[in-house]
Parts: structure tokens; C-alpha cells; sequence
């Protein structure tokens, strides 16, 4: 049985570990969209052509996210903010993005 057990416990953390490693080639596709965005101007079109592929709905799927309509047109519309990953994703910006939509609500109600 604790055979079992700790071949289950390996089994699921090389699971998350390979769903990590999808996640990041998504990242990685997202910054690649926004460089051809500031560059080229058709980022989001270049995001959503490789999320409906076959390639892109694959790793996004290994990558733990549903390849639908609805996930493509987020994808789109994180690219066209033109946010790199790494600064939506750190602490300081969440932060900034928390202030910003409180400073909004605070000037609705008043």
C-alpha cells in the first residue's frame, strides 16, 4: 500500500511540475504576441491564430486551461494591453491595477 502511495504522490507532482512547464511555453507565447504587437501591430491576431491551432490548444491544455473561444478572446485582450508577463504577474503591478480600481470606485461615489 505505501508503495502505492508514494508512486500516486510522484505521479501527481511530476503532473504539476509538467503542467508548470506548459504554463510557461503559454507565458512565453504571450510575450512573443506582445513584442509582434509593439512591433508589427497584430499581436492579438498572431495570439489567437496559435491559440485555435492544433499546437496551441494542446499546450494549453497540458497547461490546465480550457482551449475555448472565451479563453482566446482574454488572450487577445491581455496581448493588446501590451503588459509583459512578468510585470502583470509581479506583486508591485497587482498592486498599482488594486489602487487604480479603488481610486475608480472612491470617484464613482463621490
Amino acid at each position: 500500500m505505501r508503495d502505492f502511495v508514494d508512486g500516486s504522490a510522484f505521479n501527481y507532482e511530476q503532473g504539476q511540475r509538467a503542467r508548470k512547464l506548459f504554463a510557461a511555453v503559454v507565458l512565453a507565447a504571450l510575450d512573443d504576441a506582445i513584442a509582434d504587437d509593439k512591433k508589427y501591430g497584430n499581436g492579438p491576431e498572431q495570439i489567437a491564430r496559435w491559440a485555435r491551432s492544433r499546437d496551441g490548444r494542446e499546450v494549453l491544455s497540458c497547461a490546465g486551461i480550457d482551449p475555448n473561444e472565451r479563453v482566446v478572446k482574454g488572450l487577445m485582450e491581455f496581448v493588446a494591453k501590451g503588459v509583459r508577463t512578468s510585470v502583470a504577474l509581479s506583486r508591485e503591478e497587482s498592486e498599482r491595477r488594486l489602487a487604480a480600481i479603488s481610486d475608480d470606485h472612491e470617484a464613482e461615489a463621490a
